[in-house]
């Protein structure tokens, strides 16, 4: 009898973690690495939520808290969806997580049977396949182009939709490519759900408030009221409050939905951290006087890296409307041959050469369901993207 569930060979590694693992490795072994691989703002958590973290540990708030969260979070979370998104949610419909990813396992949890599919437009977030096929589920992959900016098409959505489908997954703005959905564009793919009503939708908003320029964010069920009743919308504190390590994600939905998920978490890990908590309740309800300080920065970075990327040969580089990421074509590297005489196949050859010849860590586009590109995060200091940029300007140039 095998020891371990079928449900594991069913998943893989994360593959943005392994790439971040393999930079610290060489990084120990003495190589001088750049790693543009983790998805974490390099700002430090501002210190009015860290003073107010601070402040409930001395009030003793260290206890247990409820499954679903402490009340004046869950106060302050329908709070925010009213005042940036005009959704409206009573606290009951909102749930505490640890993490956005434990709230999009919980959903997919309470609501999955073996054979049920999920939209997920590629390139995704490496983690939506691997939970929906831990929990039973089949993803259904719909491939975006670099034409169309990496966004889903109305056509291409329908197409894809069909009895078994429980989910479509939007991630705007998208890890990995930043792209973000305007008006027009959500607006096209609400109506295709509209004809669909056996169709819920899972909005991943993590990177709400990193959007450049004078781009416009909305949410799907803030565009089409229809689907409130079957919209569960995701948020988090991690990237906009560079809180990754607080871990604190949240979601709002039909209250169905949030009670079954309170009924699982409840037998999983229970309530998130009580001082993370209490530290969120600031981040959204006190002031956001960083948020334009966090934009500024990391719109010139933006700026820098896809101008750098556009002058290295045989890469593509699209302009993205937010998050911190850029996603650049890497296909007419294809069948080049490096310095050590490697041919490159793949984006993960690609990355991979990349590594070892000039000590930048990137992550391959296939990780992400689609390629050949990579993912390159921006959020580190200016000099550093400068120096990585040019040693891949360096490596590209060195191809033959």
């Amino acid at each position: 009898m095998a020891f371990f569930a079928d449900a594991l060979s069913r998943v893989q590694p994360s593959a943005t973690i392994a790439v971040t693992q393999k930079a610290r490795d060489l990084k120990a072994q003495g190589r001088d690495i750049i790693s543009l691989s983790v998805g974490e703002p390099d700002f430090d958590t501002p210190d009015n939520i860290k003073n107010a973290a601070i402040d409930a540990i001395r009030r003793g708030e260290t206890k247990y808290t409820p499954v679903a969260g402490i009340v004046p979070l869950r106060e302050a979370i329908a709070a925010k969806f009213k005042r940036e998104n005009g959704l409206e949610y009573k606290v009951n419909q909102t749930i505490v997580g640890t993490g956005g990813k434990q709230i999009l396992y919980n959903a997919f949890l309470t609501t999955m049977n073996s054979g049920d599919e999920v939209i997920i437009p590629a390139p995704y977030w490496v983690s939506y396949p691997d939970m929906v096929l831990l929990c039973g589920g089949t993803p259904v992959f719909v491939n975006t182009t670099m034409e169309n900016s990496f966004k889903l098409q109305a056509a291409d959505l329908e197409a894809a939709i069909t009895p078994r489908t429980k989910w479509l997954v939007l991630n705007s703005p998208s890890n990995p490519s930043g792209a973000a959905y305007t008006h027009a564009e959500l607006k096209a793919i609400t109506d295709v759900m509209m004809r669909h009503p056996h169709v819920w939708i899972l909005t991943d908003d993590m990177y709400e408030h990193l959007i450049y320029g004078d781009f416009v964010y909305t949410t799907p069920a803030q565009i089409e009221p229809g689907l409130y009743d079957r919209t569960l919308t995701m948020n988090g504190v991690s990237k906009s409050y560079a809180m990754t390590g607080w871990r604190i994600g949240y979601a709002a939905g039909p209250l169905k939905l949030i009670q079954a998920m309170d009924m699982v978490q409840g037998q999983q890990t229970s309530g998130a951290c009580s001082i993370a908590q209490w530290a969120s309740v600031e981040a959204l309800n006190g002031t956001q006087a960083h948020l334009p300080i966090f934009r500024k920065a990391f719109e010139e970075r933006r700026n820098l890296v896809v101008s750098m990327l556009n002058q290295a040969k045989y890469i593509k580089c699209p302009m993205p409307e937010g998050a911190f990421y850029v996603y650049p074509s890497c296909a007419e590297a294809m069948g080049k041959t490096t310095p050590t005489g490697k041919t490159l196949k793949t984006d993960e050859d690609f990355v991979t050469a990349l590594i070892e010849a000039e000590g930048v860590a990137v992550v391959h586009g296939s990780a992400f369901g689609l390629g050949p590109n990579f993912r390159i995060s921006y959020a580190t200091s200016t000099a550093l993207l400068e120096d990585a940029c040019q040693k891949i300007q360096r490596f590209t140039a060195s191809l033959s």
